[in-house]
């Protein structure tokens, strides 16, 4: 109980440090919340990710509207002490190019098959 406890704490130690270290661009995690932007502004999407399984996030999304930044995985910090099979997160930082409303759409999948383990859609809402 006390080791996911610390677990929990620092992966949102991790996120608020993200946040700030990234010049006032904003992390967003959740689905549900609606991420609102002005034109040429930036935003993170940062989902968990375990590639040793295979899985991936891929992303889809209106290129008219958004342009992809960067996009990284970064090792969690069970991986990072050599803990086999430990996940981390995937940074996707895209920047708004024009007002207007849109989504991104990130499946979580392996590419060899067609069935995927998980979708999330961001809605997007450039100001």
């Amino acid at each position: 109980m006390k080791r996911s406890l610390v677990l929990v704490m620092a992966s949102i130690l991790l996120v608020c440090l993200l946040a700030s270290c990234g010049g006032g661009v904003n992390t967003y995690t959740d689905a549900n919340e609606a991420i609102n932007m002005g034109v040429d502004q930036e935003f993170i999407i940062a989902l968990d990710s375990n590639p040793t399984t295979g899985y991936n996030w891929e992303e889809s999304y209106d290129e008219t509207m958004l342009k992809l930044v960067e996009s990284k995985y970064e090792l969690g910090k069970q991986a990072e002490e050599g803990l086999v099979g430990a996940g981390g997160t995937q940074y996707f930082r895209f920047q708004a190019l024009k007002t207007g409303k849109t989504d991104i759409t990130l499946t979580y999948k392996r590419s060899w098959e067609t069935e995927s383990a998980d979708q999330k859609v961001f809605l997007v809402d450039v100001k």
